[in-house]
Order: C-alpha cells, then structure tokens, then sequence
C-alpha cells in the first residue's frame, strides 16, 4: 500500500477486518449529545489570517468534553500540527465525511490515522478512539482550483463504539428547511494565534450565522466564486470564522422544533480568515446527499427520528 489509494468509485481496498458490532448510537439516533454540559467562558480573538484552502475557528472558544462527540480529527505523521491537519464528521459507524481538498498534500492513506471522540490531543481521555482508513472516496468532479465538489468520504478500517464522547451526527437531507434551523456553530482544532502555523491542542468551537447564498456571491463579497452546492456562513462584519486546519470539519445548526442537531456543511474555503464580506464557505451536505448515500456501499446516513 505504499502508493495513494484514493478512489473516485466505491471499491473497496484489500481489509476484511471489520468489527462485528457497529455503533447504533447512545441515545438510539444521531444528532444528540449524551449531555449538555455548561460552556467555559474562554473567549480567544485570533485576528485576520489569509489563506485559501485549509481552515480554522478564529474568535472561537475552547469547547468542553463531548461537546460535539461526532467530530473527529484526521491526522498524518508528517504533519508538523500535532499530528492534525483536517477535521471530519462521523455520520455512520464507519464512515466519516470530510473535504476533498484535505487529500491534495497528503494522499497516501495507509499512513493516516483517524482520532474519534477526542476534545484534547495531549490528553485524549478515555473516550478517544482511534482508527486507520480502509478506502476515500473523493466526490470525481473535485476541482482544486475552485474548490467546486469539494467533499469526500473516508471509510474507517473497522467501525467504532458509540459513548458519551462519540456520537453520529444527522446529514441534512434535500427536503430541511433553512428557517427550521438556528444556533448554527462550527469547530475544529486549527491554529489559535494570527499567521500561526500550529493547530490548536483543544477543540475549538464558534457560533456562526447562516448567510443567503445570493448575498454571498455578490460583487462585494465574493463576486461569482460561490457555488450552487455550497454554503456561506460567518457575520458580514467577519470577526468569526473557520480557517487554517478546520477544513472538512462540520458547521452544525440546531432543530427549532427539538434538540438535534444538523450537519449542514463541510468547511471547505475561504477568502483569508474572518475578513469582512468574505464568510466562510461549505460543501452542502443537502445537495451531497444523495452522493453520501450511493457512496456508502448502499448504507445509508442517519436522520433525525
């Protein structure tokens, strides 16, 4: 396996050792944490940071233990971050969504490794898991120059257990409602500090608001570079936003009608980072969906009960 695996069809690598037991979920369907602990007031401003591509949370917050039990940190010995270099969300026992562009500098995955359940990376705790990678899929129309189809699915070597600190989380299928939506926030574990090239230690987490996709594209945001298939989100002020080492974690919205939450979105890019007028931009996991589902050998992705 020391050449890149990476497939644009759903063949599966040469790995039969795929546990038994899957993960049903604690609390019998996705989208739910196992608790709701109290936030820390640890408020962080990062300042303005000017990258394309690989992202990270800036003006977030240090998230507290199971916060988000389904987001999960990919990592890859040669990276200088602790290790981490993307983030990704656990939307079955075995299967993790993530971006396409997190495979453009590290593509040979017998070297990388998935962390599941962690908040910490130098005290994982005793809910982390850890995982290698039987396949990728990469959505075929990924293009690197425009960051358009820009979503991938990453097949774990065998599935995991759900806990308190791990949890599934809901795709949003084509049929939700925007406005059913709020509380809309985002995570992962990149860099804390302007022009940083270290990925943060602790999880961080920021809530964001959904912006009209018309409005994004506009000739004073960024004029004509956003997709049909993606979402913006972020403040128009700025301020607040994904960046270096978030990319292909998830921007998560709340049920107005119950307390599940849904994956919205994979981050994908951005002009700089919490720049005015230049949000942070999603894969769309509604317009994915069907993808998501065929690509997954015919399983299929949790929904909300």
């Amino acid at each position: 396996m020391g050449q890149p695996q990476f497939l644009a069809s759903s063949q599966v690598l040469a790995r039969t050792d795929a546990h038994p037991k899957g993960c049903p979920g604690l609390l019998g369907t996705c989208g739910l944490r196992a608790q709701a602990p109290a936030y820390i007031p640890m408020n962080y401003y990062y300042g303005n940071v000017y990258d394309y591509g690989l992202t990270r949370v800036v003006g977030g917050t240090g998230a507290v233990e199971a916060t988000w039990p389904w987001i999960v940190s990919l990592q890859h010995p040669w990276s200088p971050h602790l290790g981490h270099y993307c983030g990704g969300t656990l939307i079955t026992s075995e299967w993790v969504l993530t971006a396409a562009h997190c495979f453009d500098v590290f593509n040979n995955i017998s070297m990388m490794y998935v962390v599941i359940g962690a908040t910490q990376f130098t005290q994982l705790g005793p809910g982390a898991q850890v995982r290698s990678l039987k396949q990728v899929v990469l959505h075929p129309y990924y293009n690197p120059d425009d960051f358009s189809y820009d979503i991938a699915l990453m097949q774990l070597d065998h599935p995991v257990h759900c806990s308190p600190y791990i949890q599934l989380a809901c795709v949003a299928h084509p049929n939700l409602v925007f406005s059913e939506l709020s509380n809309c926030w985002v995570a992962g574990w990149g860099a804390v500090t302007a022009r940083s090239e270290d990925s943060s230690d602790r999880l961080q987490e920021a809530k964001v608001k959904l912006i009209d996709l018309q409005l994004c594209n506009s000739s004073d945001w960024y004029a004509g570079g956003i997709h049909p298939h993606n979402v913006c989100a972020g403040y128009p002020q700025g301020n607040i936003d994904t960046c270096q080492g978030d990319s292909g974690g998830p921007l998560m919205c709340q049920d107005i009608n119950d307390a599940h939450w849904w994956l919205l979105g994979v981050t994908s890019f951005g002009k700089g980072c919490a720049r005015a007028m230049r949000p942070g931009v999603y894969s769309s996991t509604q317009y994915f969906y069907d993808w998501i589902n065929y690509n997954m050998h015919g399983g299929t992705v949790q929904s909300a009960s």
